[in-house]
């Protein structure tokens, strides 16, 4: 007489490949979403670093050389701590030009964000036309 159905031993095997399978997934999905959260925090770091070169870029009474510095409201970094460093120096000078001359003028600013020790970093490079100040001379 045969039985139909299946023996406690190819339960109990059929039990252990699929916990085997289902810790693979919820490990790939771990990672997945830990890659999801530093796209994330990328993406918001890239729309703070434009929104604020587009704000200093405009400023035209921001000084030269040296270096200013920020932080970010914590609402508009998802509670992440992030700031920001900018320096605008003079780029391009004409040759032999004096105050009041046309020059090219470049910003860097570098944001920062995450917590110390962990912080990860963007640069970004932007340029404006300007004038060459009173105080400032030319390089021959």
């Amino acid at each position: 007489m045969r039985r139909r159905g299946f023996t406690l031993l190819e339960m109990l095997v059929a039990t252990a490949i699929l916990g085997i399978a289902v810790v693979g997934l919820m490990s790939n999905l771990s990672v997945s979403l830990r890659n999801a959260a530093h796209l994330t925090d990328y993406d918001r770091a890239a729309l703070l670093a434009h929104e604020k070169m587009d704000e200093l870029l405009l400023d035209q009474e921001l000084p030269k050389v040296a270096i200013l510095e920020g932080v970010f409201d914590p609402s508009l970094t998802g509670g992440t701590d992030a700031g920001w460093r900018a320096q605008l120096t003079p780029f391009e000078v004409p040759p032999k030009a004096g105050p009041g001359s046309e020059i090219l003028e470049q910003l860097e600013l570098q944001v920062w964000w995450g917590p110390e020790g962990h912080q990860r970093t963007l640069v970004l490079d932007g340029y404006r036309r300007g004038t060459l100040p009173k105080a400032e001379r030319a390089q021959p």
